[in-house]
This record gives C-alpha cells, structure tokens and sequence, in this order.
C-alpha cells in the first residue's frame, strides 16, 4: 500500500462523487494502448465479474487520483482499490493479476523485486508507454465485456 489512509476513506473526500465501490476497481489511462490492453485482459480473466475499470480521464477517475495524492496528469498515475484500500506503481498491477488468478498469477513473482526495483520498472514503462506501445481509446473499444465493467 503506497499510503495510509483509512479504508474507503474516498467517501468522506468532498470532491469524491459517491460510486458503488463494491468489487476491485482499476483506474488506469483510457488513452494507453498499454493500459487498454490491460483493462481488456481484466475483463476477459476475471471469471467472477467482480472488477470495475474507470479512466483516469473520467471525472470519478481524476476525482480518486487526486483523493490519494496523484496527479491525474502524471504517466504513473494508475490504481487499483479493493476492499477500500488503494494501491498504485506495480505493487496494485501484481494485486490485479493475484485477485484475478489464473494467468494473473504469472505476475506474483515480481512480488520478490525489492519495492524501489518494482517502482523504478514501472516508472520506465509508464513514463515511456505512448512511445512503446501508442494510444489507444479505451471506450471506443468493441470488446462488449470491456465495456460492461467501465466507469464514468
């Protein structure tokens, strides 16, 4: 966990609109061809349904960004919250793989990557990720699976 706020402490944050947060929620870049592949992946694993995705462009998005100290502008900004707890950086991606299972356990052994190691991997892929992998809408995606679990 990247800070210590309280549990679901997003719902006493007066510029957080209220949400059903029941169920794992990712906030990742909608832009990211990177990230939309990603979104797709949680969709398409998550056998149990449970996962919500929102844009960091989405007013929900940038309004939890900013409830945990990230700049929604920021190529690193990315979370992931569950049981109302809030991760970002590798740490919540390899959460993300370990609630999905399956394939999302390929993830796990990043886990013995020192915490600045999984940082600074992050931060290169997530700084250069337009460049790498280019952009990509995720909302203008046709992937009906995708689309029924995305937030605004």
């Amino acid at each position: 966990m990247f800070n210590s706020r309280e549990p679901y402490s997003y719902r006493y944050g007066a510029r957080v609109p209220n949400f059903a947060d029941l169920g794992p929620i990712a906030i990742m870049d909608g832009d990211c061809a990177f990230c939309s592949f990603g979104a797709r992946m949680i969709a398409r694993f998550d056998r149990a349904g449970e996962f919500r995705i929102c844009r960091t462009q989405s007013p929900l998005g940038t309004s939890l960004l900013l409830h945990y100290g990230i700049d929604p502008d920021d190529p690193e900004s990315w979370l992931y919250i569950i049981n109302g707890r809030a991760y970002t950086s590798l740490d919540g991606i390899i959460r993300v793989g370990a609630q999905i299972g399956g394939i999302g356990l390929l993830l796990q052994p990043l886990r013995l990557l020192p915490r600045l190691v999984q940082d600074w991997l992050y931060q290169r892929i997530a700084r250069n990720r337009y460049r790498l992998f280019g952009r990509s809408d995720m909302c203008a995606l046709p992937d009906p699976a995708l689309r029924a679990r995305l937030m605004e």
